[in-house]
């Protein structure tokens, strides 16, 4: 992710930064400018509304979100004139556990933090509208539940445009324990999102933008019964060789969750890449003429760097990722080895979102 110099003093900020710890200021990340300002109390006879510190003349209002302040930990804004008490991240959420219980409300928190970096990834990628009047049919929505005594447990999942997502995933003893169950090397609550996103953009950039052949051509037909594909995966486990093509052994069960598994590594991919991108990072990859030291590129620059040049970053990237978190006494942080087969599904993925943002 992108970071940014306080608009008002110029000391480091990051995306989900609530104050500045130089000057005091009040930050909040306004989504049509994908910017994070700087803000103090607008004067005058204008209750709740905020301005940028020092404005010129003419310039925005906003109000903060009101999950700002009621423990959901939003630091997005919305325009001084928009008919909403929650921003657009914010409203997205349109079902949620009762929230009396101190730990709910702590686990909806998370979640919603996740799914406020999810949304500007999308954003960035040119597939989440910004404004506050944006098509909310063009962006998921979301379903955080909770399990209920003598009720079936809540599965995470995507239906209908919907993202279902229990809230216990939040809870990192339980993630934790379904991720050694389920034998999965890699389980987050932001992993769980992009996943889930993938199967909302499956129908939209794939199934209505003309990509079936293609589609099926190398991730599989995905009119294969899906349940009973499930059934055998649970049952069976994956191939011996699923490393050659997927991403993950769960990307094995069915086209559509190799698509979203792939699609989530992507989502991991450009995120990680634009944070290092950030921090000026340089890497040494090998080049033509042996190793070479060049600078990690931006996946969102206009015009957006070549795939090879993402990928021939990426591994000394993740390498150095992974022997950061070894120096802390860390497990690594990439615990993955892509094959060619599946940096061609990524390259897929890549040229698929980009003809979206393009047209």
């Amino acid at each position: 992710m992108q970071v940014y110099p306080c608009s008002h003093c110029g000391h480091l900020v990051f995306f989900d930064s609530m104050h500045c710890v130089r000057c005091g200021s009040t930050l909040a990340f306004v989504p049509e400018a994908m910017a994070l300002r700087a803000l103090e109390p607008a004067p005058g006879n204008a209750p709740a509304l905020w301005q940028e510190r020092s404005p010129a003349p003419g310039a925005a209002r906003y109000r903060l979100c009101t999950h700002r302040d009621d423990g959901g930990g939003c630091n997005f804004a919305l325009p001084a004139h928009s008919p909403h008490h929650l921003c657009l991240a914010c409203r997205q959420t349109h079902m949620l556990p009762a929230l009396t219980d101190p730990l709910l409300r702590q686990h909806w928190a998370r979640i919603e933090a996740a799914k406020r970096q999810l949304f500007y990834t999308l954003a960035r990628l040119g597939l989440q509208g910004t404004a506050d009047n944006a098509d909310a049919q063009a962006s998921p929505r979301y379903a955080l539940l909770a399990d209920q005594p003598g009720e079936p447990t809540i599965l995470t999942g995507h239906q209908g445009g919907t993202i279902t997502l229990n809230v216990a995933e939040a809870d990192d003893v339980e993630r934790a324990r379904r991720r050694l169950a389920l034998h999965e090397p890699y389980r987050t609550l932001l992993g769980h999102l992009r996943h889930e996103s993938g199967h909302f953009y499956w129908e939209r950039l794939v199934q209505q933008g003309g990509r079936l052949d293609a589609f099926r051509a190398l991730f599989g037909d995905e009119r294969r019964d899906y349940a009973a594909a499930l059934s055998a995966h649970y049952a069976d486990g994956p191939p011996p060789d699923w490393q050659e093509q997927h991403v993950s052994a769960y990307a094995t069960a069915h086209p559509w969750e190799d698509w979203a598994e792939t699609w989530a590594h992507y989502l991991h991919m450009v995120d990680l890449l634009e944070t290092a991108s950030a921090y000026d990072t340089a890497l040494r990859v090998p080049g033509a003429d042996g190793i070479v030291r060049e600078h990690v590129a931006n996946p969102f620059a206009h015009p957006a760097p070549p795939f090879d040049t993402l990928v021939r970053q990426w591994v000394p990237l993740t390498l150095l990722l992974n022997s950061l978190n070894r120096s802390l006494g860390q497990p690594d942080a990439y615990p993955f080895a892509l094959s060619a087969g599946a940096w061609c599904k990524l390259r897929f993925v890549h040229d698929t979102v980009q003809q979206a943002s393009s047209s």
